[in-house]
């Protein structure tokens, strides 16, 4: 007789817990799976000191492999799910398509990027829900200071050392606070002009930071960082974001290279392909953790809709503390489920908060207890350290060498904007030129695939009730969400040359590429490299590195090159069918159309072309579709 076959979808907080107690609960008993995007379960709470760079990347990771020895690993994204079959359709990180089936499936997969129907903010917003988004944020944060101590232009200058962080929850303040003392350090290597100092902005429209604590922390954490210089503008959101500034509701137009969104967290979109009930966007289950109705069915962490028995016709929050635990119980109710052990529902009360502010500062209110200054400082990474299923010794070093000596402020360049998209689902899976999209794959079977999930993600928008940043910003003491990654991209302008780059499909002129040849494969002219029957495209995988790359000559129409043809000043492309000359687009949204008053505010200030959405690829790239 065969073993049952246990899948679990999702390695985050709930994921992880549930097959690491699995895995010693049920032994030999039964084959257990694991579909997950990547080979790591991510500590989170840690996320902002990797983009401070306190700690090097691989701390906050965990191997599955090597801390699951009894569990299968399957490296994919979950594309739907067919209950009656007993399948899960998934799709693996180089565009091939799977099925697992199933007599005991988990569904763990997790929360996204909140998104709000706000002008430009898809597109010229940074998420941090994911490792590839904390690094780019690292780099593009060195590279805004870099550029800023380079400017002639005062107003340039003061424009890239501007960041504004939206969302006063426990991510966004974080971020504020080790952000800004990160900017501080690098201006003691790279002074600026005269009178000009990093600027953070934290906005929220709540009426006080972390409003999800007590006030007594949240006029701690309030104080911390206005001491430290972060504007905190309560009460105030962004109106409209472009690629050189934001147009806030308060009527102030700030002029910045870099608006993090740090709003909030919503359920992945591939529960609603179910077909069964939700509390707002989250799987219903019973106090066992099983989807009514559905045999063998369980679902937990920010997924699922538990209900709180501690406070009946509530549910427990979208929090990593309570992922952590829905985990140990849909674990133990598995096993239960094939006759080892008894099962129990979930029961939990809080155990506290406990808030990072970076250096000894911190706020914490461990067991109902408020704490401040240094204390609560050495509680919150106490804390984490117990928490942390590894690394323990080695995030603790970083901490020590941290105090002690400076932090390197270098661009690695490992993660470019437009692999890390806001709206994805998946941040931890940068997207590679040229590779294939798993999307275009998707299993149908009798589960939505892949499109299913796109198009809840952008219909999402509409359908988001009027809530402002910070509002499902998840209260525990890991300091948000529980799993799943939502993205976040670069804004225009943000480029090593200041400029937006150039990556839509249109009729530009060829001699505005590397080289300055016209472009083949047009009326008239020789087929494309890199088409049928043509030699490989240059800035495509075996070619020549494309210029104004690491590594490549600077492009022209760039500080020190030549000015670019067919562009503003430059002579019309040849080999083209009657081209216009480009148009002055820097602040319209996709399709051209105005965004409002940022646009009628700067329509003449800036005559570079227009942006491109930063989560195409760059220029001779395959563009990829939204996630």
């Amino acid at each position: 007789m065969s073993r049952p076959r246990i899948v679990i979808v999702g390695a985050g907080f709930a994921g992880y817990r549930t097959a690491r107690t699995l895995s010693r609960l049920v032994r030999d008993k039964a084959d257990i799976t694991l579909l997950n995007p990547t080979d790591y379960f991510l500590y989170l709470p840690l996320l902002p000191q990797v983009a401070a760079g306190v700690l090097e990347p691989r701390r906050v990771t965990v191997s599955l492999s090597g801390t699951l020895p009894r569990a299968r690993l399957v490296l994919g994204e979950a594309d739907g799910v067919d209950l009656e079959g007993h399948t899960v359709h998934y799709t693996g990180p180089e565009g091939d398509t799977g099925t697992l089936p199933y007599d005991r499936l988990v569904l763990a997969v997790g929360s996204v990027n909140k998104l709000l129907p706000i002008p430009g903010v898809a597109e010229h917003a940074h998420g941090f829900r994911g490792l590839p988004e904390a690094l780019y944020l690292r780099d593009h944060v060195t590279r805004q200071m870099e550029l800023a101590a380079a400017a002639d232009d005062p107003a340039s200058c003061a424009a890239r050392c501007t960041f504004v962080v939206v969302g006063a929850g426990y991510t966004g303040t974080e971020v504020a606070a080790h952000g800004k003392m990160y900017t501080d350090a690098q201006v003691r290597k790279h002074p600026l002009r005269r009178g000009i100092r990093p600027r953070w902005l934290l906005l929220d429209i709540a009426p006080r930071v972390l409003p999800e604590l007590d006030e007594h922390l949240s006029r701690t954490a309030d104080r911390v960082l206005r001491q430290r210089g972060v504007e905190v503008r309560m009460g105030t959101s962004v109106k409209e974001a472009t690629s050189d500034g934001v147009l806030l509701t308060d009527g102030e137009c700030v002029d910045t290279r870099t608006l993090v969104w740090c709003v909030g967290v919503r359920p992945d979109p591939l529960v609603e392909s179910l077909g069964r009930p939700l509390e707002r966007g989250r799987l219903i289950v019973d106090p066992y953790l099983q989807v009514p109705g559905q045999q063998g069915v369980f679902a937990c962490g920010d997924a699922a809709a538990v209900p709180d028995l501690n406070n009946p016709g509530k549910f427990t929050p979208m929090t990593a503390q309570h992922a952590w635990r829905h985990g140990s119980t849909a674990a133990r109710n598995v096993a239960a489920s094939l006759g080892i052990g008894e099962r129990r529902p979930y029961r939990h009360r809080d155990l506290g908060f406990v808030v990072d502010l970076g250096g000894t500062k911190a706020a914490a209110n461990p067991l109902g207890l408020p704490l401040s200054g240094l204390l609560a400082g050495a509680v919150t990474r106490g804390y984490h350290l117990a928490a942390m299923p590894g690394n323990r010794v080695r995030v603790a070093a970083d901490w020590l060498l941290d105090s002690v000596l400076p932090r390197q402020a270098v661009q690695l360049g490992l993660v470019r904007s437009w692999s890390v998209p806001l709206d994805t689902a998946s941040p931890e899976l940068a997207r590679v030129p040229g590779g294939p999209d798993p999307r275009d794959k998707a299993a149908t079977g009798s589960g939505p695939g892949a499109a299913t999930r796109a198009d809840t993600a952008s219909g999402g928008l509409a359908q988001e009730p009027a809530s402002g940043p910070g509002d499902e910003e998840p209260a525990n003491p890991r300091g948000r969400g529980a799993e799943g990654s939502g993205p976040g991209s670069e804004a225009a302008g943000s480029q090593p040359d200041g400029e937006p780059a150039r990556s839509g499909p249109g009729p530009e002129a060829a001699k505005n590429q590397p080289g300055g040849e016209p472009a083949r494969n047009q009326p008239g002219g020789e087929p494309a490299r890199n088409q049928p029957g043509g030699e490989p495209a240059r800035n495509q995988p075996g070619g020549e590195p494309a210029r104004n790359q690491p590594g490549g000559e600077p492009a022209r129409n760039q500080p020190g090159g030549e000015p670019a043809r067919n562009q503003p000043g430059g002579e019309p492309a040849k080999n083209q069918p009657g081209p216009e000359p480009a148009k002055k687009q820097h602040l319209n949204l996709p399709g051209n159309q105005p965004v409002g008053e940022v646009a009628q505010r700067r329509a003449g200030d800036h005559p570079a072309p227009g942006p491109v959405r930063r989560s195409d690829p760059p220029s001779g790239s395959p563009a990829e579709g939204d996630s």
